[in-house]
């Protein structure tokens, strides 16, 4: 199973073991994660799922497609190197990813 950790912005920690072929902005929402609200429900139409991937994980996921770089100009808390859209994030076995979620969403 794939397992996910997620640091808030204060650094709060909290792992969730995730469904290969599941976003982690859906296993983020199904277990009631706080700071991603993803408002849209994965469509890509409202970058209230950002998170910022740990940066030595980050070669391990696909590349970032267009649209998800043009929404993460629309976010709340600036984007940095290392931010994704969490909807774009999809897991698989064995994978262990770490992402830490921004002071907001809104």
């Amino acid at each position: 199973m794939p397992l996910i950790q997620f640091t808030d912005h204060e650094g709060t920690t909290r792992e969730i073991e995730g469904v290969a072929g599941d976003s982690v902005m859906e296993t983020a929402v199904r277990n009631g994660v706080p700071g991603i609200v993803g408002e849209c429900g994965g469509s890509l139409s409202c970058a209230t799922c950002h998170v910022f991937v740990r940066e030595d994980e980050l070669d391990s996921l696909p590349p970032m497609e267009g649209m998800e770089d043009e929404m993460l100009w629309g976010t709340a808390v600036d984007r940095a190197d290392n931010s994704r859209l969490s909807c774009q994030i999809k897991l698989c076995d064995g994978v262990k990813l770490h992402v830490t979620t921004p002071e907001t969403q809104v």
